[in-house]
């Protein structure tokens, strides 16, 4: 498949010397969320409108399956993939920004056994600098050169901390901080682990918790640093420096493990959001790391929700209101304060069981992208949501879901005035920027 990708990409080759990315106020997106991590596309220059129904395609290159989100650093489009034939393998690869020609692909064998929803790897790359840290989903840890693709370290955290592997997989983005790259894998007295960065040598592990599906994220609470990670039993929160749990909120999954959601901060509330298990909200205290509960909601199953019962989505958190997909595809707005539901719309994405919408903030307007690959330029606020302009961007794959025709269900990456998103055959890269 890589010579494929290597005749796709080279075709875009001279369309990309005629179109460069302009840097000016321009933005990478270097991990899981974009640069902050917190879904939040700060550059100007952007479009206010699409000009057409589809939009056009800048270029396109042939990958395999897989649900990570590509992430965006320096020139560089990183994303991960799998193939099934002649063997089960996981890839990284990399490609220039601009053209999307190949740079390098890190191939490895990896048998998926009895994980679930086969198509390929969940976790972004996150990447720092010359380094490119990427976490499979059957706990294959790597840090790569951004340059050349050559293994700087490796760790088989299966076989390491003897992991619970969840039935889906292993899918929370790594997170960085300081000198540690941080992985929720669910490893025996390990759900969470800190590796050195530069060596990948174990600094601290924390939790005997199993595995869930969520990415953890970093807040500050007084003068501690504190990871927060929502894991198959608890939302719990973790002196980054030390490992040591510094609070933690017991959230047994009446069914199993499916939290996918990253946790969502605004003022000191962290948000929760689960397809069977409802919503929980939690204060944290801004002066000493310490968390209580300010609400707990949860509807008697799957189609009957109360509050918010997501799959995929994470939701956004503005203003005192919370955003989000519920489990068949209602977008609906709650309460921040109480759970309380204030609205709900049934026209941002299909109904359906699963049904997926990307949340991405860019000043006062939502991007959203959908899981018929429809991206939507909206605005939410507790009046209702407000469509500005819709246009397709990808068709669906079948990998996933079949019965209906397929879905795309990876988050995309905006960076430098354009939108990256990939399916189960195709990554492509289209322009948004004002013309």
């Amino acid at each position: 498949m890589f010579r494929s990708i290597l005749r796709t990409a080279a075709s875009g080759a001279l369309i990309g010397t005629l179109l460069s990315f302009s840097t000016s106020q321009a933005e990478d997106w270097p991990q899981w969320r974009g640069a902050n991590r917190d879904g939040v596309w700060r550059e100007e220059g952007v479009l206010e409108k699409f000009p057409a129904k589809e939009m056009p395609v800048k270029w396109r290159v042939e990958i395999g399956a897989g649900y990570s989100g590509p992430t965006i650093a320096d020139g560089r489009v990183f994303v991960t993939d799998r193939l099934t034939k002649p063997v089960e393998q996981e890839r990284i690869l990399c490609f220039d920004e601009a053209t999307g020609q190949p740079l390098w692909v890190k191939a490895y064998d990896c048998p998926y056994g009895k994980i679930g929803y086969q198509a390929g790897p969940r976790a972004s790359v996150t990447v720092e600098g010359k380094v490119a840290y990427a976490l499979g989903a059957t706990g294959r840890a790597f840090a790569l050169d951004v340059a050349s693709g050559d293994v700087i370290w490796e760790k088989d955290c299966e076989q390491l901390y003897e992991i619970d592997m969840p039935i889906w997989g292993i899918a929370g983005a790594p997170l960085l901080y300081e000198n540690l790259i941080i992985l929720h894998i669910g490893g025996k007295g390990a759900c969470v682990v800190a590796l050195d960065k530069r060596t990948g040598e174990e600094v601290w592990k924390a939790l005997g918790d199993r595995a869930q599906y969520s990415s953890p994220i970093l807040v500050k609470q007084g003068e501690t640093d504190v990871v927060i990670v929502w894991t198959g039993d608890s939302a719990s929160g973790i002196n980054a420096k030390t490992g040591n749990v510094v609070w933690n909120f017991p959230w047994k999954p009446r069914n199993m493990p499916i939290g996918i959601a990253t946790p969502i901060v605004e003022n000191n509330m962290v948000f929760f959001t689960s397809f069977y298990d409802g919503s929980l909200m939690l204060k944290l205290d801004p002066a000493k790391p310490t968390a209580e509960k300010v609400w707990q909601i949860a509807g008697r199953d799957e189609r009957n929700t109360e509050a918010l019962h997501s799959i995929i989505s994470t939701p956004l958190m503005r203003g005192g209101y919370i955003y989000g997909c519920d489990s068949y595809g209602e977008l609906r707005c709650l309460d921040a304060a109480t759970g309380e539901r204030i609205w709900e719309d049934l026209t941002a994405t299909p109904k359906a069981r699963w049904s997926n919408i990307h949340f991405v903030q860019r000043g006062a307007e939502t991007w959203m992208f959908n899981e018929r690959g429809e991206l939507i330029i909206g605005k939410l606020a507790k009046e209702g949501f407000t469509e500005i302009s819709r246009t397709k961007i990808l068709e669906p794959t079948t990998e996933q879901l079949r019965q209906r025709g397929g879905v795309c269900w990876s988050h995309p990456a905006f960076a430098n005035r354009h939108v990256f998103v990939r399916n189960d055959k195709e990554l492509v890269c289209v322009s948004l920027e004002k013309k």
